[in-house]
């Protein structure tokens, strides 16, 4: 969890700074805000990446635990039936 913490800490922090760095920058409203539109898609997608990264691993370890499982079941089957 310790990760997961500090990450979003990172991602909050960089979200923050962004924010308040285009908030104090000399430009017009619509350009300020399509600034920080752009940059809170730019912040979502690569939160969204690191999510489906994670949960693709999830997956992964997942489907190998069942098959390992199924294939020390299908062992022991044998060798009941042997």
């Amino acid at each position: 969890m310790t990760k997961v913490k500090m990450m979003l800490g990172i991602f909050g922090g960089l979200a923050i700074g962004t924010l308040i760095g285009v908030l104090l920058a000399p430009d017009k409203g619509e350009r300020t805000r399509r600034k920080i539109r752009r940059k809170s898609e730019d912040l979502a997608d690569a939160v969204n990446d690191k999510i489906d990264a994670k949960f693709e691993k999830l997956l992964d370890e997942l489907n190998g635990r069942v098959k390992r499982t199924a294939i020390k079941k299908a062992g022991d089957q044998e060798e009941l039936t042997a």
